[in-house]
């Protein structure tokens, strides 16, 4: 999920279902993503003073959006063509067949996590977001989709420490760093 990717809206969702989907990221062993090989980009990325690092942004995203299959690569890529026409029934159908048919391939339940967000779903968001961190902590875009998540239900705290995590992974993200530096004055006011 990407934190520029959604308008920031109300949110009402049980924080039963959150701290559930927590516990299970917290708990649940993380399975290696079909991203290995790409440590070397990852570190660039991290480095706030590097000049390459939307080569290096680039090439983990393009890692990310490849699943190994044709069939699935056309789900992901219909998913993501019908979620940036609007139309989010038809983003979901897709990327549901997609995780249906290759749940190892985190950038499909991130897809669908995103959708759902907007969709207003937001306890099939988490729950995709959770999929997605199993598989591949590294993904900033869902630390930063479950921070937007838990801001929202006034768990700023907890949003805090996602966007943190977001940010260290990939610190040139500003809209995170805007969020952090919000919730930081935001929790400091909150602690006279």
């Amino acid at each position: 999920m990407s934190y520029t990717s959604v308008m920031r809206r109300p949110i009402s969702i049980n924080k039963c279902a959150v701290a559930a989907v927590l516990a299970a990221l917290l708990l649940a062993p993380a399975a290696r993503a079909e991203t290995e090989g790409l440590e070397r980009y990852f570190a660039e990325l991290a480095d706030p003073d590097y000049a390459g690092w939307q080569r290096a942004q680039s090439d983990i995203e393009r890692a990310w959006s490849r699943s190994g299959s044709a069939a699935m690569d056309l789900l992901l890529k219909r998913g993501t063509e019908a979620l940036d026409q609007g139309d989010l029934p038809a983003a979901i159908a897709h990327l549901t067949a997609l995780t249906d048919h290759a749940p190892d391939f985190p950038e499909g339940w991130n897809a669908r996590a995103t959708a759902y967000f907007l969709a207003g779903q937001f306890g099939p968001s988490l729950s995709d977001i959770a999929r997605v961190l199993q598989l591949e902590p590294r993904h900033w875009g869902a630390l930063a989709g479950l921070g937007m998540i838990l801001d929202e239900t006034g768990d700023e705290e907890r949003a805090l420490a996602a966007f943190r995590a977001s940010f260290a992974l990939n610190p040139h993200q500003q809209d995170v760093k805007d969020a952090i530096d919000r919730l930081e004055k935001a929790l400091a006011g909150t602690a006279l």
